[in-house]
């Protein structure tokens, strides 16, 4: 096909953990390198105290993590949906709307692309997860408007939105020679998302593709639940979650809930919030966690240990266990995890994403015989566990690996072409 000259807009896939940016243009990537020529810009925007000044990605986890003074942000996507979004937060001194922050890290990707390409855009195609919100229409529908308004904030004039599973699908599309059923499963940070269309190459570039897409769906799932619920089974109960009281009540667990969830780590650090677990203590059958557990919050290390559960869980779809060193914490203190520690962590999870799948197909009327093949896409598609259910329930697809991390914005590109010359 074609694609002289250069699209007038920009995909973007805003995503929970990483982002990316697609322009379509004669003989070039796609994709555009975002940092470091990487297509991928971490989802992580770093308040730098000392030199008051945001900071991005990469060089946002590098300073934090180098002890520079400021405020980290991450999952910046999970905000979309939840409550968080219509309240504001402290940043260098100064109330700030949640909102201003998702428009900064949208901003930042916008004037990227722009300094790449050499040239402004006004139009963009933004990837979308099939549900922002579970089982809330209404909420879905704000979260949506919301990144639709941000977006025109910062200076897009034209957004529309795609599923993000029928972006990997275009994408998937562009390298096949015959029709195929294609049932698109992308689990990224955030959401499992899944469509079922039929593809082939003729039709590649079709603007009217909707007689193809037979049923969308999803659950809000994603990898930042897994890396939570790996958290919470297998280290928390070194920092006291799970122990008890005098009383023999359990332990309160609000200030573990929220060192396993990305985007409200920055709460235990607030000294209401010490105090009360300080006062805890006192009430305690055993110290050794909730003492570990102050510690951590004195180091600020919360956001360090997120990161130790994102890692092991990565590490742990490829090796059967993994050393997990928190000696940061206290001097020797560690824990061997292993693959049955996380397929038992988030059994329940990859229980509700089969059931997700098994309601699309039984939506579309379609037999698990009919499928012909399972596109995986998303930065937790690889999880063994993950790949066994989806694999019992389709016995006779194929399966083909998507770009973890680059299918939904070459798609998302390849949509914006369609949409705006």
């Amino acid at each position: 096909m074609s694609l002289s000259p250069p699209a007038n807009a920009l995909g973007i896939d805003f995503g929970t953990s990483n982002s990316t940016v697609g322009w379509l243009q004669p003989d070039a990537a796609t994709l555009l390198p975002l940092e470091d020529g990487k297509i991928t810009l971490p989802s992580v925007l770093f308040f730098n105290f000392e030199e008051r000044r945001p900071v991005y990605g990469r060089l946002a986890l590098h300073e934090y993590l180098e002890g520079y003074e400021g405020r980290l942000m991450r999952s910046l996507k999970s905000l979309l949906g939840s409550k968080l979004l219509k309240s504001e937060t402290t940043v260098l001194g100064s109330a700030m709307p949640f909102k201003q922050i998702l428009g900064l890290f949208l901003a930042e990707l916008k004037q990227r692309a722009e300094t790449i390409a050499d040239r402004p855009f006004e139009q963009v195609v933004l990837g979308r997860p099939v549900f922002f919100v579970d089982d809330d229409e209404k909420a879905d529908a704000e979260a949506a408007d919301t990144l639709i308004t941000v977006a025109k904030t910062i200076g897009f004039k034209e957004v529309s939105f795609q599923f993000e599973p029928i972006a990997a699908a275009f994408d998937y599309e562009s390298t096949i020679t015959g029709e195929e059923l294609v049932l698109i499963v992308d689990i990224g940070g955030g959401t499992s998302d899944f469509s079922l269309i039929r593809l082939a190459p003729e039709r590649h570039m079709h603007a009217e593709r909707h007689s193809d897409i037979l049923a969308t769906g999803g659950v809000h799932i994603g990898g930042t639940d897994f890396d939570k619920q790996l958290s919470l089974q297998a280290v928390m109960p070194l920092f006291g979650y799970g122990s008890r009281m005098k009383s023999a009540a359990p332990m309160p667990t609000s200030t573990h809930l929220n060192l396993a969830t990305w985007h409200t780590i920055n709460a235990v650090y607030a000294q209401k919030s010490q105090l009360a677990l300080k006062s805890m203590r006192y009430d305690c059958q055993d110290t050794t966690g909730v003492d570990r557990l102050l510690k951590l919050i004195e180091l600020r290390a919360g956001h360090w240990l997120a990161m130790q559960m994102e890692d092991s869980k990565i590490a742990l779809s490829s090796v059967e266990q993994h050393h997990l060193s928190l000696q940061r914490i206290e001097a020797e203190l560690a824990v061997t995890l292993t693959r049955a520690d996380l397929n038992n962590a988030i059994d329940g999870l990859l229980e509700r994403v089969r059931d997700s799948v098994a309601q699309l197909l039984n939506k579309a009327g379609i037999g698990v015989a009919q499928v012909d093949t399972v596109f995986f896409t998303g930065g937790s598609s690889g999880i063994p566990a993950l790949r066994q259910q989806i694999a019992a329930l389709l016995p006779n697809a194929r399966h083909v690996e998507g770009n973890v991390f680059g299918s939904i914005g070459s798609g998302l590109a390849i949509e914006a072409k369609k949409r705006y010359g």
